[in-house]
């Protein structure tokens, strides 16, 4: 037989044969010898996690030492099976005849199911359990799921059954409720890394650690994604593979580079960032993957803002921990979050555009021009806190005078403040400060707006049915609760306006209320449909569609503004950063 005829993935040649071999599932190892040990074996089993963790191996493993008999066939089931007896061989080789495996994926039927029901009241042929494995079993039809739920209920002494799924989710309750459930957890960085590093010793090829911790990464904690991984990295560098024929092969770009890309973006450096882009492209990086990076990094900067020992991740090298800490300290956290909603939506903007490389371009011009603006808090709070005032006049200065006519057009006069024995005192500018932010709530409808603009549903909609107003001014309410107001609406009100005001809200409850808001748009909905009621083409339309009832009554210019606002805009010179959030 040839070399390329006998070669075997490393996937396959290295799958774990006994519970020792498995790596990183030391709870779930440990239970199940305990439980061999003390001859409580269940007798079905459900083995749940990502991709490549070793759901359908371990089921594998269970099976060969559930019917394991040791090299001098007197052994019994056991946790570390011989592996030479000839169960441990047929299982290995997947050619025994009392473990029959079975893809719910292409099985997913109640006749498949059937099968597998009608075959258990059979002894094993030779081994000691008949026993089925069902991998994807969440991909059985719900007829398939309650057809097999009385035998795994009270299954026959020789039969076991072990599930394997993704999806642990869409599997019914009815049956996890019947199995012992083991969770497999991804790998840790720590143990892949050791993981690969002793296959690549084995397999006599030489490879960096550097190159080891890109493969890490890139799978997420499936030992199979890694091995396969490391199969084709092996074989693309044909010698010593190098961390940059790792990134060649999987299209990823320089992790220095992509935090340099993350700096410029940060420092607001447009045409900087778009050369390393440009570059970075050009070296055969994919768009889409170099956003995804860039989320990446954001994320990882957020979480060690959080947790500083986030930091210390293996599959990162020493100077990038360094600079992630350095990032940490100085970005707030205001700006890590908005770079994140935005990659986002970046990313979702490359997967669905004609070309991605435009559009990673546009969203790397966006990023830059708001790293590091304002939040709209901040912007509200701001405007909130009005223009600064004007220095107070000095000992004997007459008080400003208002502009000729200003008490005619209604306009506030200037309040002079009273010198105290040190001079003037605070008390009035304050006061003209907190009356000159408030103006701009002159209505109380202009407090409806604050709320809704905030988007605080649940307000509004209190504020909208369970308030009668009783009186208002800018920084005061008055009002009469309904009966189905919450008891805190008064506090929760003033608090909400003082957060997003920065001024103080007097906000009391009095008795003989107008009525709410939703009375009144009730009532003059009422009014129009009454009035649409008596025009004659509306009355014919009724007689000619006996039962048919006036839902909504618009006028011509609420037709013309909905229109505009469906219509598709036109594309505006000027652009609003905080669309994206």
């Amino acid at each position: 037989m040839s070399d390329a005829a006998a070669y075997q993935v490393l996937a396959r040649k290295y799958r774990p044969e006994t519970f020792a071999d498995l790596v990183g599932q030391d709870a779930m190892v440990r239970t199940l010898k305990n439980a061999f040990a003390a001859g409580r074996i269940a007798s079905a089993f459900i083995m749940t996690g990502i991709r490549g963790t070793g759901k359908t191996t371990t089921a594998r493993i269970i099976a060969k030492g559930l019917n394991c008999i040791g090299p001098d066939g007197q052994g019994g089931p056991t946790t570390d099976p011989c592996g030479e007896c000839e169960h441990c061989r047929a299982i290995m080789e997947g050619r025994h005849v009392d473990v029959m495996e079975m893809d719910a994926a292409s099985r997913t039927g109640v006749g498949d199911i059937r099968e597998i029901i009608d075959s258990v009241h059979y002894r094993a042929a030779s081994a000691r359990y008949k026993i089925y494995i069902i991998d994807e079993v969440h991909m059985l039809s719900t007829s398939a799921f309650n057809a097999l739920l009385k035998t795994l209920e009270e299954p026959p002494e020789h039969v076991k059954f072990i599930f394997a799924t993704t999806e642990i989710r869409k599997v019914p309750v009815t049956v996890l409720s019947r199995c012992q459930r083991f969770d497999l957890r991804r790998i840790e960085p720590e143990v892949m890394i050791a993981l690969l590093r002793r296959i690549a010793d084995a397999e006599g090829a030489e490879i960096t650690d550097e190159a080891l911790a890109l493969i890490t990464r890139a799978a997420e904690g499936s030992a199979r994604d890694a091995e396969s991984l490391l199969d084709q990295a092996i074989s693309h560098g044909a010698g010593e593979t190098t961390a940059e024929q790792v990134r060649a092969m999987l299209g990823l770009a320089d992790r220095g580079r992509v935090l340099d890309l993350f700096d410029m973006i940060l420092k607001g450096d447009a045409g900087g960032a778009l050369s390393e882009l440009a570059a970075q492209y050009a070296d055969g990086a994919d768009p889409m993957a170099v956003l995804r990076d860039l989320a990446e990094i954001c994320h990882w900067v957020s979480i060690i803002k959080i947790t500083p020992e986030a930091a210390e991740d293996p599959t990162v090298s020493p100077e990038e921990r360094d600079r992630g800490r350095q990032m940490a300290e100085a970005l707030p956290m205001r700006v890590l979050t908005r770079l994140w909603q935005m990659l986002l939506k970046a990313l979702e903007e490359v997967a669905t555009a004609p070309n991605g490389m435009m559009a990673a371009e546009m969203a790397v011009i966006r990023l830059t021009h708001v790293a590091d603006l304002p939040t709209p808090e901040e912007l509200v709070r701001k405007l909130g806190d009005g223009p600064p005032p004007p220095p107070p006049p000095g000992p004997g200065a007459a008080p400003p005078q208002a502009a000729p006519g200003a008490e005619a057009r209604g306009q506030p006069q200037p309040r002079p403040t009273h010198p105290g024995p040190s001079g003037p005192t605070s008390h009035g500018t304050l006061a003209v400060r907190a009356e000159s932010a408030l103006a701009r709530y002159a209505r109380f409808e202009d407090v409806v707006e604050l709320i809704r603009r905030h988007r605080d549903v649940k307000l509004l909609v209190e504020v909208e049915t369970n308030l009668r107003l009783v009186s208002y001014a800018p920084g005061r309410i008055e009002f009469e609760p309904t009966e189905d107001a919450a008891p805190d609406l008064a506090s929760k009100l003033g608090s909400r306006l003082q957060a997003w005001t920065g001024n103080r809200w007097a906000v009391t409850v009095s008795q003989g209320g107008a009525p709410t808001i939703a009375e009144e748009r009730e009532a003059a909905e009422r009014a129009l449909k009454s009035e649409a009621e008596t025009h004659p083409l509306v009355q014919e339309v009724l007689r000619a569609f006996p039962g048919a009832r006036i839902t909504e009554v618009r006028s011509r210019q609420e037709i013309a503004q909905s229109a505009e606002v469906e219509a598709l805009p036109e594309v505006s010179e000027e652009w609003d950063p905080f669309e994206e959030d």
